[in-house]
């Protein structure tokens, strides 16, 4: 086993009792899908363990015909990259902060619920980052029915 399917699978081992599903898109990649009410212990989990540290938080938005959205928490360690999927629903997405674990996640919790209309309780800061304050409630620019014309015929 190679040094970098040997810390992949570290972590994949770590996360398991927390992980729904996993799969390896790539040699240096792992995704686990983790139910939210999971998602703070597995964060936890892996923090504690010093592996690998916190690159991203990135959401998707599963399409037109879903009702979902994803939550991604991307985790390095040299060159591997663990993933963990949180599926939550369009109109009821909630996932709950991190920053308790990991301060500089404030950052990528603001994008989120920013610009993807996920709600994060508990996060310490909720000031917008990148859209002016004039920008109308309800209107989330990385959603897929998002239209320019959602925002006062511009």
């Amino acid at each position: 086993m190679t040094e970098l399917s040997q810390t992949i699978q570290t972590a994949v081992s770590l996360l398991t009792p927390y992980a729904q599903t996993v799969d390896y898109p790539a040699t240096n990649r792992a995704d686990l899908g983790v139910g939210v009410a999971d998602l703070v212990t597995a964060v936890s989990t892996l923090h504690e363990s010093n592996w690998g540290y916190l690159a991203a938080i990135t959401g998707l938005d599963c399409g037109l015909e879903s009702s979902e959205l994803e939550v991604l928490y991307h985790f390095c360690a040299g060159a591997a990259v663990v993933t963990m999927r949180v599926k939550v629903g369009k109109e009821t997405a909630v996932v709950p902060s991190i920053c308790p674990i990991i301060p500089s996640a404030s950052f990528f919790e603001r994008e989120l619920s920013e610009m993807l209309g996920v709600t994060v309780a508990g996060t310490p800061n909720t000031a917008r980052l990148f859209l002016p304050d004039n920008w109308p409630a309800g209107v989330y620019p990385l959603r897929k029915d998002f239209q320019p014309e959602m925002i006062n015929g511009r």
